[in-house]
């Protein structure tokens, strides 16, 4: 599928006869969407676009995206009804206002568009926190907030009267700076409380981390402030699965899971490319590649392994099966302006969806009545 205009969150007609970027899915991924009833949604910082990934009518992918500045990480809930999405200094709480039995007046077509969607996201709460550097994000069972500030090393909620209010950080950092330390970067819930992280180095100093790509990664139990797996390089995106723990080994291109036993990495994919979301659905993982970055990418394992496989890095997803570790389907992303990609969500029971965003009136029109309530 072709998306012609950069600015797509405008109305008027694409101007370029270039396509700015192009979404090719492989041979059986739509029925692969259709198989699981679920369409995916994912996050790219560096052109400050969140993606949506589903099925038209007519059995055609169908791909839809709107501006949020710098987003980056997803949490989607388990009936896929909210979205969290964190952004350049603030956090987002998206709602599917996609409802029946809600009336709006207006001589206007509905901002929520026809029938073909089955899903709407709409922008409902947002917090202001300043530039922490948010990458991953979670709800837990509770109910309760939890990100990776990346800015600074720590796991932080959200605060009624601050920018944050700091939760835990790794008992290796002497202090709560806005330094990027270690680069804690992503989060794994376990029976749904926060359990895991990743970090690039275990480093006290500013961007000490970057001096440690190679092999200095780690993942941390967060009860006890224990290291269950080290060596990794630029580790990304934890997750408890399967009574598993998956992560992403992405400085040497790896899919795999934590032997927490042993305290080894096992690896069960190689991904052409550098690996940062994850997710799951049924027996697949879903993860994202991106393409070479000057200077922070430079000099990785992953450049060797990709000599060796004679391979060219990809932008895209990646769809791998759990059982074999062989990729399934794949879903590549052509164009100058996407070459680096972060999150990505599962929205299970959705076909097709769309959202809302800020570039052009479309939000200001949507004015939805709910049921009359007492005074």
């Amino acid at each position: 599928m072709e998306l012609n205009n950069p600015a797509s969150d405008s109305a008027t007609p694409p101007q370029a006869d270039k396509p700015w970027l192009e979404v090719v899915g492989s041979r059986y991924f739509l029925d692969w969407l259709q198989d699981r009833q679920t369409s995916l949604a994912f996050s790219t910082y560096q052109t400050g676009k969140m993606f949506f990934v589903g099925r038209k009518p007519e059995h055609r992918l169908g791909v839809f995206e709107r501006t949020f500045p710098h987003c980056m990480g997803l949490w989607a809930s388990p009936d896929a009804q909210s979205l969290w999405m964190s952004s350049r200094y603030q956090l987002w709480r998206l709602d599917n206002l996609l409802v029946r039995g809600v009336a709006a007046d207006s001589d206007q077509p509905s901002p929520l568009g026809d029938d073909s969607f089955d899903a709407v996201y709409v922008p409902r709460v947002g917090y202001t926190t300043g530039h922490l550097d948010v990458h991953d994000v979670t709800v837990e069972d509770s109910g309760r907030v939890v990100l990776v500030n990346t800015m600074f090393g720590c796991l932080a909620t959200l605060s009624e009267r601050a920018s944050f209010q700091p939760l835990w950080q790794p008992p290796f950092l002497s202090a709560l700076a806005a330094e990027d330390r270690c680069h804690l970067n992503g989060l794994a819930l376990r029976d749904g409380r926060a359990r895991y992280v990743t970090a690039v180095a275990r480093t006290d100093v500013p961007e000490g981390w970057r001096e440690r790509r190679t092999d200095g990664g780690c993942v941390i139990d967060v009860t006890t402030g224990n290291v269950m797996v080290e060596g990794l390089s630029m580790p990304h995106s934890p997750r408890w699965y399967q009574d598993r723990l998956w992560v992403l080994n992405s400085g040497r291109g790896e899919f795999g899971y934590v032997d927490l036993e042993r305290g080894k990495f096992e690896p069960i994919a190689f991904c052409p490319g550098y690996l940062r979301g994850l997710a799951f659905s049924g027996q697949w993982a879903i993860v994202t590649l991106s393409l070479p970055r000057q200077r922070t990418f430079d000099g990785l394992p992953l450049d060797e392994e990709m000599q060796k496989r004679n391979a060219e890095p990809q932008c895209g997803l990646y769809v791998i099966d759990l059982q074999t570790g062989h990729v399934v389907h794949t879903v590549r992303l052509e164009g100058e302006l996407v070459t680096e990609l972060y999150d990505v969500v599962t929205l299970p029971n959705i076909t097709r969806p769309k959202a809302l965003g800020f570039k052009t009136n479309e939000i200001e029109r949507l004015v939805l009545v709910d049921e009359p309530g007492e005074l």
